[in-house]
């Protein structure tokens, strides 16, 4: 109980640190290492900051997200606008490939669809449009156009994770199927070591889907 307490304030004040947040309106709860947050906030990307500063917390290992996206004083922007901004926001971005995304708007929930060649891309599609005011949350359904051989994914995978400096490569196990699937296998020390794994593996072109079995501890 007492580990759970502590857990319980240093989430807090991991929240009250991140500066896109307003901890004022989350409430933290934590049980045998599970948080979960509750309350509102006026953007769904404040609501997606608030999760990725609780799982910085070592020792908490999930999350139950119930923070409710609000938007007080303020009418529900409709669909087709927020339509509108997305795919304008989604052109903007030169990152992405020109006419690569399609958009769906339905009572505030954005669902992506289309295919891009890298994970970061597909990333910064989602990420710019959970922004956008009167966005309740983003279904992210676009695909990963494969251009590796599984074989160079692995390998290449391989030696990324031996580069990082958060990461104890020889801990990891990485297994590639004929579909550029990657399933991490493994121990690591805690959750930012299991992200900066999981990122190694994503930033490889061609990977379409990434399973995290690693368990922490």
């Amino acid at each position: 109980m007492k580990k759970d307490e502590e857990l319980r304030q240093f989430v807090i004040d991991e929240l009250e640190f991140e500066p896109s947040v307003d901890a004022s309106r989350i409430g933290v709860a934590v049980g045998d290492g599970i948080v979960t947050l509750s309350g509102h906030v006026p953007t769904y990307d404040q609501k997606c900051a608030a999760e990725r500063a609780a799982l910085r917390v070592k020792g908490i290992r999930g999350i139950a997200q119930e923070i409710r996206v609000m938007y007080p004083g303020t009418p529900q922007t409709a669909d087709d606008q927020i339509a509108k901004r997305a795919l304008d926001i989604i052109a903007w971005n030169v990152a992405i490939p020109q006419d690569s995304v399609q958009v769906k708007v339905q009572d505030g929930w954005v669902t992506l669809t289309g295919s891009v060649p890298w994970q970061f891309q597909r990333d910064a599609a989602a990420s710019s449009v959970r922004r956008l005011s009167g966005v309740l949350g983003v279904n992210n359904l676009i695909a990963i156009t494969p251009h590796v051989h599984a074989s160079d994914v692995k390998a290449t995978i391989q030696a990324a994770l031996r580069r990082s400096a958060d990461v104890d490569a020889a801990a990891i196990h990485v297994d590639v199927d004929g579909s550029n699937k990657i399933t991490l296998t493994g121990k690591v020390k805690s959750w930012a070591e299991r992200g900066a794994a999981e990122r190694a593996a994503w930033s490889i072109a061609g990977v379409k889907s990434v399973d995290d079995r690693l368990s922490i501890g």
